[in-house]
This record gives structure tokens, C-alpha cells and sequence, in this order.
């Protein structure tokens, strides 16, 4: 039960990093201070950057 709660909350990390990466904050506005979940976090934003640069994200 342990391992799910803390796979679901790294997994929102994530989600809310490559939000943040979409709409165009930028790396210091990542609101984690733990290793894991600001890890996590850093991923997302890093997709998402990826993304933009691909041309994915158009406004």
C-alpha cells in the first residue's frame, strides 16, 4: 500500500512539472523540495521542454 501512495504522489510530481513546462515557467518555479518528488518533477518539465522545442506545444 506504501509503494503505491508514494508511485501516485512522484507520478503527480511529474505531471505537474511537465504542466509547468508546457505553459512556460520556468525551472525555478518547481514547488518540490524532496529528492524524489522534485526528481520527478524535473522530468516532466524537461518532457514538456522537449516538447516545445518539437514544435508540440503551438499557441
Amino acid at each position: 500500500m506504501m509503494k503505491r501512495q508514494k508511485r501516485d504522489r512522484l507520478e503527480r510530481a511529474r505531471a505537474r512539472g511537465y504542466q509547468a513546462g508546457v505553459t512556460g515557467k520556468n525551472i525555478e518555479s518547481c514547488p518540490y523540495q524532496g529528492l524524489d518528488a522534485r526528481g520527478h518533477w524535473l522530468g516532466g518539465w524537461r518532457d514538456a521542454m522537449e516538447g516545445r522545442g518539437a514544435g508540440l506545444f503551438m499557441k
